[in-house]
């Protein structure tokens, strides 16, 4: 976000610095669900900024995403649906690994063809 220009500084001379092509940094599911979370509660980023942000992000050549593919599924899902991105992901994984659905409790997402109610 670039708002503490400290970290800032720091973030942007390991990507541009150390990170390249060759040697990227290593974005896992649980981090990019984190950063999500930040940018929606702590800076009040909307929906389709989010997706935007992370689309630019899985484009980043310095940075590597754990499984690019199930990502960009999970952000359809996302941008389609009004649900958490967590939601989306949690969804898209297990269908990626032969779930037919995943059960919850929660309604809205049971409404969703990846989900059903429990």
């Amino acid at each position: 976000m670039q708002d503490d220009k400290s970290q800032a500084a720091k973030a942007n001379k390991l990507i541009e610095g150390k990170l390249t092509k060759d040697i990227p940094g290593f974005i896992d599911h649980f981090t990019l669900v984190e950063a999500v979370w930040v940018l929606e509660s702590c800076y009040d980023v909307k929906k389709q900024e989010i997706a935007r942000i992370v689309v630019q992000i899985v484009s980043t050549k310095q940075l590597y995403l754990q499984e690019i593919e199930i990502i960009l599924k999970a952000l359809r899902v996302f941008r389609s649906n009004n649900i958490d991105f967590a939601d989306a992901l949690i969804g898209t994984i297990n269908q990626t690994l032969g779930c037919e659905k995943t059960y919850t409790f929660d309604k809205k997402l049971a409404k969703l063809e990846l989900f059903e109610e429990l």
